[in-house]
């Protein structure tokens, strides 16, 4: 054995592909079940990538938009929701009334990132208006204590 043979590549048919399901080698099909306890996503996820539906990018045109940043669609969101791709439409009927980033990924499914991203990016387009937290809210003393007053009131 020469060390040429070390470096050649594994034969296909002994390596396990990234998508369980049936995959062809060499013209005939092979299925792989799921490892024991390997985790399985649910039958709802998604085809897509979440690197697709936002280009490749991981981060928000504006830097600073927060999860807990409310978004409501404007006149011009309404207008052309019927003329947006996918996400982006559902993103702008689901804004009608004001919400969260963060909830806007729970009703959607979608990662918490690409949510930002692409909110942000409806943002951009004049799609959506974003009313930020207030400065020092989270700091403000009486605001903490009418919180906590308020879960104590509901638990």
């Amino acid at each position: 054995m020469t060390g040429d043979d070390d470096r050649r590549p594994p034969d296909p048919s002994r390596i396990r592909p990234y998508v369980d399901g049936v995959v062809e080698v060499s013209g005939q099909p092979a299925e792989y079940p799921p490892e024991a306890g390997a985790v399985q996503p649910p039958p709802e996820a998604p085809a897509v990538r979440p690197y697709l539906l936002t280009g490749g990018r991981v981060r928000p045109l504006d830097a600073s938009l927060e999860i807990e940043a409310q978004v409501r669609t404007t006149p011009a969101g309404q207008a052309d929701a019927d003329r947006l791709a996918f996400e982006h439409r559902d993103i702008v009927v689901l804004c009608e009334q004001p919400i969260a980033i963060a909830e806007i990924a729970a009703r959607l499914g979608l990662h918490l990132s690409v949510a930002r991203v692409l909110a942000s990016d409806l943002i951009e387009a004049g799609y959506l208006v974003v009313r930020r937290p207030e400065a020092g809210a989270h700091q403000n003393k009486k605001i903490i204590e009418r919180v906590i007053r308020g879960l104590q009131a509901i638990s």
